[in-house]
């Protein structure tokens, strides 16, 4: 199907990107949270959106559930691909910080508390892996890029409306 196919592309060409030092740094967005789109790929025919605004019908968070463990696979995939390409005396995910996530954690509720954010690589050995943080609600999403960003030399203090940068270690 497209979707999938257009998915393992644009992680190949983020890859390639990143293996070859084209760059380092890398944007993609997978879905737009407004779209209405069908999965094909995983048997769902009602639109993304609209099966966001569930309601708790148990059938309409089943067919997310579904959209989410197929797009949570192809970035299973991609960070498997960067594991495998060597560098050095380690590889290319654990010298990587990849950020995957939602600015959304509830569409029922338009709730931008307790975002899903996954922070997956090593930052070079500068980010301490294999755990899962909860911060405060009000906490700005910015607190995490900030650190990002200063993680790979950016001489900034601040970033939109960050209050502090996250520690990653």
């Amino acid at each position: 199907p497209e979707l999938s196919e257009h998915l393992r592309l644009m992680y190949d060409i983020m890859l390639l990107s990143f293996q070859t030092d084209s760059t380092r740094i890398a944007t993609f967005m997978v879905g737009d949270a407004g779209c209405n789109r069908t999965y094909r790929e995983v048997d769902v025919k009602s639109g993304h959106h609209q099966l966001s605004h569930h309601r708790n019908d148990e059938e309409k968070m089943a067919e997310i559930a579904k959209i989410d463990k197929f797009l949570a696979e192809q970035f299973s995939g991609f960070l498997a691909k960067m594991k495998a390409v060597q560098e050095g005396d380690s590889n290319l995910l654990d010298n990587s910080m990849i950020l995957y996530g939602s600015a959304i954690s509830d569409a029922n509720r338009h709730d931008h508390h307790d975002l899903p954010i996954v922070v997956a690589g090593r930052g070079g050995g500068s980010v301490q892996t294999g755990r899962v943080v909860h911060h405060p609600n009000e906490t700005p999403l910015n607190n995490l890029l900030l650190a990002m960003a200063q993680r790979v030399g950016a001489d900034i203090g601040e970033l939109g409306d960050s209050t502090e940068h996250m520690n990653l270690s």
